[in-house]
């Protein structure tokens, strides 16, 4: 019933999971998304935060930070969630759902970092949050563009060029997901890695590049 066109960027479907409407597949492409997000999320779980030391500039002083167990607690809690929102959105075969799981990486990537009581780690996560809280604007405006225009938001029907999918849809998912994600805006910003709480501000880069490369494999595919 279920078969990715060929040739399809992603390679041949692995495995397929059928929620009623709703198809999660795994495709060689996808499947490798998932493995490295199921990775990292394992990590988060089991791994113990490192102690954050600061360096004086221009002398040899330096001291390092108690960690609130609350911050951390809650650090990973987020962690986890944007661990499992990035899984979901490996392997959803639906666009709304890739937009909706896409959003929750954004809202779990502003907790990871605003949960750090510093001025500017709090002024970078709260620039964050309105460019993802305007991302949200494009990102779903696709989904719905795509919809009224396809009549479908399954994958299966807009893969392989069967449906003529318009190219502002795509911009505009491409652009939701680059707000959502944090790529390019802020990935590169120090006052996010100043966050206490490594491994799970790592969780911030890995969920944006790991979304970035399934959006581009969407948006190529159909």
């Amino acid at each position: 019933m279920f078969n990715l066109p060929t040739p399809h960027i992603g390679g041949p479907e692995l495995f397929v999971l059928e929620f009623g409407d709703i198809v999660a597949y795994f495709s060689p492409y996808t499947a490798l998304l998932f493995a490295f997000a199921v990775l990292f999320t394992v990590l988060v779980i089991v791994s113990r935060p490192e102690r954050q030391v600061d360096i004086a500039f221009g002398g040899d002083a330096y001291y390092t930070k108690e960690v609130d167990p609350d911050l951390l607690r809650f650090q990973r809690f987020m962690a986890i969630a944007c661990g499992l929102a990035t899984l979901g959105a490996m392997v959803t075969g639906d666009v709304f759902n890739f937009t909706l799981f896409a959003s929750m990486i954004g809202i779990t990537n502003i907790g990871i970092v605003a949960a750090y009581r510093n001025r500017h780690v709090l002024n970078a996560a709260f620039q964050y949050g309105i460019v993802a809280m305007l991302a949200t604007v494009p990102l779903f405006g696709g989904a719905a563009i795509i919809l009224s225009s396809t009549g479908t938001l399954s994958m299966w029907e807009l893969f392989g060029g069967a449906v003529a999918v318009p190219l502002i849809a795509k911009a505009f998912l491409v652009l939701g997901v680059m707000g959502e994600g944090m790529a390019p805006f802020y990935i590169a910003k120090a006052e996010i890695t100043r966050a206490q709480g490594a491994p799970f501000i790592l969780m911030v880069h890995v969920s944006s590049l790991l979304l970035f490369l399934r959006v581009m494999e969407i948006v190529i595919s159909m």
